[in-house]
């Protein structure tokens, strides 16, 4: 079997191309595959498919744990940077979460730049209590943004696991994203579930800490194209948006993907 190493902003994956449908992996073996000690190693792992009804390919995401049924931005990024180079020239697929579009804005060398359309987002949630302050919403994945003080020495293991686990997002779950403003720029870390640790990036969260601080912070002027700068861990990101009555649409994730290597199992 060949595989294929992507990383998104240090969030990386194991791609198969399936387009034949002769890959077929149990939750055991997605397990093992991204095992970092034993296996390849990753946060997750695709599988690109045919398309269909007018879509050039499928997205079909893992996270490390074998849970499957959610969208994964950076993931998302990285399976085009996979079909560009598996010959595709345009970018229409479908994931978990529906139908998604994607331009690449730059090649260099093994690391593209690509936008990704996300999905509109129609539903959040404020959370503001003793407790807890922050925003819930579904990006394709099941969000909560806290804004923090610090976050370079933030505890986002032990913090985030505490409320990833908490009832009222039973029994699925959610993943944490912890944020600050640094200037102009939004600096985000997420714990996410699945993977039960922190990432170097989350692409949906990334996406919904960019909205969320639109929500906290934001001046209230609607249907006008929202730009955020985002540094992950190590890398640079921007999310857009247009805020509306009800929805923010146009929602679009840029950032880079890059190859890593070829692997025959």
């Amino acid at each position: 079997m060949r595989l294929y190493k992507y990383q998104g902003a240090g969030n990386d994956f194991i791609i198969g191309d399936n387009r034949k449908g002769d890959i077929s992996l149990t939750t055991d073996r997605i397990v093992a595959l991204c095992d970092r000690r034993y296996g390849i190693g990753a946060d997750g792992l695709m599988l690109l498919g045919e398309g269909g009804a007018g879509c050039d390919f499928s997205m079909d995401y893992y996270n490390s744990d074998g849970s499957g049924g959610m969208m994964c931005g950076n993931g998302g990024r990285c399976i085009v940077a996979f079909a560009d180079f598996l010959g595709y020239r345009s970018y229409r697929f479908t994931a978990a979460d529906g139908l998604h579009t994607a331009e690449i804005l730059e090649r260099e060398g093994k690391c593209d730049t690509v936008k990704l359309r996300m999905k509109d987002v129609d539903e959040y949630r404020l959370i503001d209590r003793e407790d807890l302050h922050g925003v819930f919403m579904d990006t394709g994945t099941r969000h909560l943004v806290v804004p923090v003080h610090g976050i370079a020495d933030y505890d986002v293991f032990n913090m985030g696991r505490c409320l990833r686990y908490m009832p009222e997002f039973g029994p699925v779950g959610v993943n944490v994203n912890f944020t600050e403003r640094d200037g102009d720029t939004l600096r985000v870390r997420t714990y996410e579930k699945g993977v039960e640790n922190e990432t170097f990036a989350c692409g949906t969260g990334i996406t919904a800490s960019a909205i969320a601080s639109w929500i906290l912070e934001g001046d209230g002027v609607r249907h006008v194209n929202v730009h955020v700068p985002v540094r992950a861990l190590r890398d640079s990101l921007a999310v857009d948006f247009v805020p509306g009555d009800s929805v923010f649409t146009d929602v679009c994730l840029t950032g880079p993907a890059t190859y890593v290597a070829e692997i025959i199992i």
